[in-house]
């Protein structure tokens, strides 16, 4: 059954975006929506994720998931906000991500010093996903593979002749995702690009994210076969110590995402902004880094 896939570009955080439906038009899942944030004012708004509903009106589409690849680090996600505006359409989408979202939770959790009011059990989500679980999409099936490295919570969805590969690999030319957040590993993320390498020659790489220089556009789609030839820090016939060393020296000199902490408050409630104060308004939290604190 052929794919449907349209992709959104947030060139704001260089997010992609995508929009997956059955080849009856009917059955959809949403992939790593993004709620646009200023920082600057803390105005949150939607007018991305308004652009991807739109297109679920026009289509006609019932959307059945809202499927994160992991809490992301460099964005707020639209996914509580998409679930509510369904739901109150009478189509209840259910908000998942992989299993390992309970390790980031509680890691989180300490840091903010969240409290007793945060569970830190995975709970925010309607539902996790195990390595190897299939998901219906109407007449298709998701296949969920775990891709640990450059998160714990890291889950790639392999549907028909496409994979979804979150932050685990870019373009080409921009190489892999990161592995120095808590919970990252630069040889387990080198094992989950493996089990990538090993799909189908056919298969086509969606990304998460796109870093091109000035003068290209930005890919929302890689072909397996030219990931596995030329990325440009992980090819097939790379050794792991090699890609190991080299994934460490490069992450020792990459800056803190901008969006760290904000997203990350909201990214592991599943897009819920938090709980307002008695006046009404919610508040994200910064950790603040003194000269006497560790």
């Amino acid at each position: 059954m052929p794919l449907q896939i349209q992709s959104y570009f947030h060139a704001a955080t260089n997010t992609w975006s995508h929009l997956v439906s059955d080849g009856d038009g009917t059955a959809a899942a949403i992939i790593d929506p993004v709620l646009d944030f200023d920082p600057a004012s803390g105005r949150v708004y939607v007018e991305s994720a308004q652009a991807i509903l739109a297109a679920v009106h026009a289509h006609r589409l019932r959307v059945e998931w809202l499927l994160e690849t992991h809490a992301h680090a460099d964005h707020l996600t639209a996914t509580d906000w998409l679930r509510r505006e369904l739901r109150d359409e009478g189509h209840p989408a259910r908000s998942a991500i992989g299993a390992g979202i309970v390790a980031v939770q509680q890691h989180w959790k300490a840091v903010f010093a969240l409290g007793e009011g945060f569970a830190a059990d995975g709970a925010d989500f309607d539902h996790l996903i195990a390595d190897g679980e299939r998901l219906a999409l109407g007449r298709l099936e998701i296949e969920a593979l775990a891709t640990p490295g450059h998160t714990s919570d890291g889950m790639s969805y392999h549907i028909g002749d496409a994979v979804f590969v979150g932050d685990t690999l870019f373009s080409p030319a921009a190489g892999t995702g990161r592995c120095d957040f808590p919970g990252g590993d630069a040889a387990l993320q080198f094992k989950s690009i493996q089990r990538l390498y090993d799909l189908p020659a056919a298969t086509r790489m969606f990304l998460c994210h796109d870093y091109p220089p000035r003068d290209a556009e930005p890919r929302a789609m890689v072909d397996l076969v030219e990931q596995r030839s030329g990325n440009a820090q992980l090819r097939r016939d790379t050794f792991e110590a090699d890609y190991v060393a080299l994934r460490r020296q490069r992450d020792a000199t990459l800056p803190v995402p901008r969006l760290l902490y904000p997203a990350l408050q909201v990214n592991i409630r599943a897009g819920r902004l938090p709980p307002p104060d008695a006046n009404g308004v919610s508040f994200l939290r910064l950790p603040l880094k003194t000269p006497q604190a560790p």
